[in-house]
């Protein structure tokens, strides 16, 4: 009877205890050249030639007075842990965006950069 018990408690601890874990990561859009910004001057540089240094931009706004040039670059790294009963996730995401305001001339008046995907880092599911 105690070997029976015993074989059942190993069995049922081996199926609990298996899993897998993993690591991952992503990256949406291509990175934002930083070199490239000490060419945009604002009150200078064109629509034109901020298409020409960064492509084309992930996003435009329309705005009252004129529009936006939004690039975006997120990078997420995953980790996780399955087990037969329970998963464990961990997924920290982090973003670069630059923001060009360009009035209706096509000029840019102001811009904006944030630069945060280097952060993003693995970390424990737990």
């Amino acid at each position: 009877m105690k070997r029976r018990f015993l074989l059942w408690t190993l069995i049922a601890a081996a199926f609990l205890l298996a899993g897998c874990a993993a690591a991952g990561r992503t990256r949406e859009f291509r990175p934002i050249d930083q070199p490239a910004l000490s060419r945009v001057t604002a009150g200078v540089t064109t629509g034109a030639e901020i298409l020409k240094l960064f492509g084309p931009p992930t996003r435009i706004v329309r705005l009252s007075n004129g529009n936006a040039y939004v690039y975006t670059s997120k990078l997420t790294k995953t980790t996780g842990l399955w087990l037969a009963v329970v998963t464990f996730v961990n997924m920290d995401t982090r973003q670069d965006q630059v923001v060009f305001f360009l009035n209706p001339q096509d000029v840019v008046t102001h811009w904006g950069a944030s630069f945060n995907a280097g952060e993003a880092a693995y970390g424990l599911p737990f």
